[in-house]
């Protein structure tokens, strides 16, 4: 099951479709041709689609693929899952989208080494049994059949689940929920459930951080004398729908002067927020929380509205210490040289702001 705007394989394009991608599909398409042009003379041969599409691969394996127009719409908000169930008893699932680009690095910049993503592979049949009945909802019939796939919010709202697995504690909820569903019983409500919990420390890796709630949350921590640390990809750090303004203490407008509404700065505010240093053309992808360092929030839900009542989303909580201690070791990792607290860019944007804003 693949999300609609990628079930295309790249070589079914014709040069004129081609020459009407705009700027960042016209990336992604150089950067496929540059992964299966093996002879690299410019051109793409049917042996080298052959050997190199993934999608081709597929199709002439007779994999039989679906995407999220299966439901007779134009496509649910996104298809963001990233999961395998293998064998009825593993499943693997991920923060990464099975690209070179994600795992890998862009052939573009020679110094990209993938983006910072995280995989488990959890061996459980119970668990694997609930991963399935998510992939049977979207599936439905199948390809050419009756358009009785389910996405997004029409799928049966299934709250969250929790198992043991072990030695850990695994909580598993699909996403998303109807706005009909109480906003704690969704999964940025299995969050901020989460969180609350904390005592001592609360450490986020996140894409994207725009849920007001979250951040409330959060500040009852801070408030209590608990340590909180938080790194958000720099596209969405400094927007002003990140939250990661309101633990600065401050706010940024759009263009029309508006201000995101709810917003709370918080005060007193703290300068632990920033974003990670990558290599060019590499982004922050984790969706991960830390809590305590004994709990772990993972998955492929960001930390928005959109992950929590548009997309097809997995959000999984492991409570045990020794998975979180990698998680700890990979968020130190990128926490070491990160730039953190308020920008000389985005003081003076604020400042600029002041005076255009009036």
């Amino acid at each position: 099951i693949l999300e609609n705007n990628y079930s295309r394989p790249w070589s079914d394009l014709s040069a004129e479709e081609v020459a009407q991608l705009d700027d960042r599909e016209q990336g992604r398409y150089q950067e496929f041709v540059q992964l299966v042009d093996s002879n690299q003379d410019g051109q793409l041969s049917p042996a080298e689609v052959e050997a190199g599409d993934a999608l081709v691969i597929l199709r002439q394996a007779g994999v039989p693929v679906i995407d999220d127009t299966a439901d007779g719409s134009k496509g649910s908000g996104l298809m963001h899952h990233k999961f395998l169930v293998i064998d009825q008893k593993t499943v693997i699932t991920t923060s990464a989208n099975f690209t070179t680009s994600d795992v890998h690095g862009d052939f573009a910049q020679a110094e990209s080494r993938g983006n910072p993503n995280n995989l488990l592979r959890i061996n459980s049949p119970e668990l694997a049994g609930l991963f399935r009945q998510e992939f049977e909802l979207m599936w439905g019939d199948g390809v050419g059949g009756k358009p009785d796939s389910l996405f997004g919010v029409k799928k049966p709202f299934r709250g969250a689940t929790t198992l043991q697995i072990g030695n850990n504690i695994v909580t598993l909820q699909f996403s998303p929920s109807s706005r009909k569903i109480p906003w704690q019983q969704s999964s940025n409500g299995l969050i901020d459930q989460t969180l609350a919990q904390a005592t001592q420390s609360a450490r986020l890796a996140l894409f994207v951080f725009s849920e007001q709630n979250l951040a409330n949350t959060l500040q009852q921590l801070h408030r209590a004398g608990g340590q909180i640390q938080v790194l958000i990809d720099s596209q969405f750090a400094y927007r002003p729908y990140s939250e990661g303004l309101d633990l600065l203490g401050v706010a940024v407008a759009d263009e029309q002067c508006r201000y995101e509404a709810g917003n709370a700065p918080w005060q007193p505010s703290i300068d632990s927020v920033g974003t990670p240093r990558l290599p060019p053309g590499d982004v922050l992808h984790h969706k991960f929380g830390l809590v305590d360092d004994q709990v772990v929030i993972t998955g492929s839900h960001n930390w928005s509205a959109a992950a929590n009542q548009t997309n097809d989303e997995t959000l999984l909580v492991i409570k045990n210490p020794v998975v979180a201690a990698h998680f700890r070791r990979e968020f130190d990792r990128l926490y070491t040289d990160a730039d953190l607290g308020i920008s000389s860019k985005i003081q003076t944007r604020i400042q600029e702001q002041a005076t255009k804003c009036q």
